[in-house]
């Protein structure tokens, strides 16, 4: 997008009127809130319906398998914002998107709340993964256009919007999860509402605040590569659904090769997208030095994500089986230990925020705030394994540790999220404007990937080495990457 356009975008939006930013950003607030209210809501409990008995209500998925495919479905979730950064660059533009995606989610909700079979739920599955890629990425890449680069308010704005994503995703796995053991499908049924509460807020608010934000595609395909390319993609679609027929019948495609597949793609689809933005001829070079410098927060941004991601996973299972849940008079779900990581974020996010604001040129690098989230997420590993040290691998375990291993991880994604969010609109390249935001979260995509084959190893009696390993590995990275920021920051040029 030139910058012309760019300028006009900022001006037509009004600079001040939800806590000292542009008005935009209430409306982009409220979407993403009850979009992550209805994500969060569903993702708490969904590996416990995946592994949990057929008695219970579950599906009766062995246990080690549903954490594979809960790390697969989280990848493919972000996986696919790609294809929604595409399709908002260059066919219909970021607020489009963002209404497209948010009615595929409702749609995912309401089949998971409807009794069925395993077909059915990934029949949901594969709406919420299509509908996530399209609302996603384009909704931080809209926050990012209400900014010029030079607005210090830029990375206030992005935390304030991350307030936004945790409101959501805090209160949802406290009211889903407390209806767990009555049913799955009703929680489920809630978070479709939550989903239509965000449709109802955005269309009613985007045309007075948002102006033209969100309107503009910044790469528009000609009329004739249009039609190249609904016909590629029609013919290609028809291709994959014969092909996985076929492959079902003859027994070639399993959980467990679609797992590793996903594996491949989380790897290779990202290293594809940075060499295509290189070598693009659209690519200045001053954005090609930047994509390089962009290539190490990304790295850092995977073993973070890897870390944090477990969660919904290891850690969930954890809650369910290691811990106690009879806790001072209070029967605990295990599906409220997911309200933690927003409630910390909901609690410090304005802590950090008023930090970089006060110290303003002061502040640490963005790849020194990277090197040491990746610090806090490895100590935030550390800290769980010490139970099974003290305590031995048979007791439960007092919740407090959990509590504990949260808070100091979110510490770590407070460094790194929505500084991670703001340097992605700064340092993409124009022409790969949208898809430069899914690039970003390519990084979660690649991190659950290699998650679905990580967890596979945790055990009961491996769980001590399992956390030690991937937190020591976390803190040495996080090390190295310390010390090469200032060679980082000189391929920024001039982006801080």
């Amino acid at each position: 997008m030139s910058d012309l356009n760019r300028q006009k975008i900022v001006d037509s939006v009004p600079q001040r009127g939800f806590f000292g930013h542009p008005k935009g950003l209430f409306t982009l607030f409220f979407t993403e809130f009850w979009e992550r209210f209805s994500y969060y809501g569903m993702r708490a409990i969904l590996v416990f319906y995946m592994y949990y008995e057929v008695s219970k209500g579950g599906l009766g998925i062995d246990k080690t398998l549903a954490l594979s495919i809960m790390s697969i479905y989280g990848s493919l979730v972000y996986m696919s914002g790609i294809i929604g950064g595409w399709l908002a660059d260059r066919i219909f533009g970021t607020s489009k998107a963002v209404f497209y995606g948010g009615i595929l989610i409702m749609f995912g909700h309401i089949v998971l709340a409807i009794p069925g079979s395993v077909s059915m739920f990934f029949l949901s599955m594969v709406l919420i993964v299509l509908g996530t890629g399209l609302l996603k990425p384009n909704v931080s890449t809209v926050v990012g256009e209400m900014y010029s680069e030079e607005d210090n308010r830029r990375d206030a704005g992005f935390t304030i919007f991350y307030m936004g994503i945790n409101s959501g995703a805090f209160l949802s796995p406290l009211i889903v999860g407390s209806v767990m053991d009555y049913s799955f499908h009703l929680g489920f049924g809630i978070a479709a509402v939550g989903m239509f509460l965000g449709l109802i807020v955005f269309i009613l608010t985007k045309k007075k605040n948002l102006g033209l934000a969100g309107t503009v595609v910044h790469n528009p395909l000609s009329p004739a590569e249009k039609k190249k390319v609904f016909t590629i993609i029609g013919l290609g679609a028809v291709i994959i659904a014969v092909l996985c027929v076929v492959l079902v019948s003859m027994g070639m495609l399993t959980f467990e090769s679609f797992i590793n597949l996903v594996t491949i793609l989380g790897i290779l689809i990202p290293t594809m997208y940075f060499i295509v933005m290189y070598r693009s001829p659209k690519t200045t070079a001053v954005e090609r030095s930047r994509v390089i410098a962009y290539i190490p927060l990304f790295i850092a941004a995977v073993m973070f994500w890897s870390i944090q991601e477990q969660g919904s996973t290891i850690l969930a299972s954890y809650a369910d089986t290691r811990t106690q849940l009879n806790f001072a008079g209070i029967h605990i779900s295990p599906a409220w230990f997911q309200s933690l990581n927003p409630l910390f974020i909901i609690i410090f996010a304005p802590v950090f925020a008023a930090i970089w604001v006060k110290l303003g040129k002061r502040q640490p690098t963005i790849p020194q705030k990277f090197s040491l989230s990746l610090f806090f997420a490895g100590v935030s590993f550390l800290v769980i394994l010490l139970p099974a040290y003290l305590g031995g691998a048979d007791s439960l375990v007092n919740p407090l540790w959990l509590v504990l291993s949260y808070l100091i991880c979110v510490f770590g994604e407070l460094l790194l999220s929505p500084v991670g969010l703001s340097a992605t609109t700064k340092l993409a390249p124009a022409a790969f404007s949208a898809q430069t935001m899914s690039l970003w979260f390519l990084a979660s995509a690649a991190a659950q990937a290699l998650n679905a084959q990580i967890v596979k190893f945790y055990t009961p009696e491996t769980e001590m080495t399992y956390f030690g390993v991937i937190g020591g590995a976390s803190i040495a990275l996080g090390i190295i990457l310390f010390i090469l920021s200032p060679k980082i920051q000189s391929f920024m040029k001039g982006v801080r």
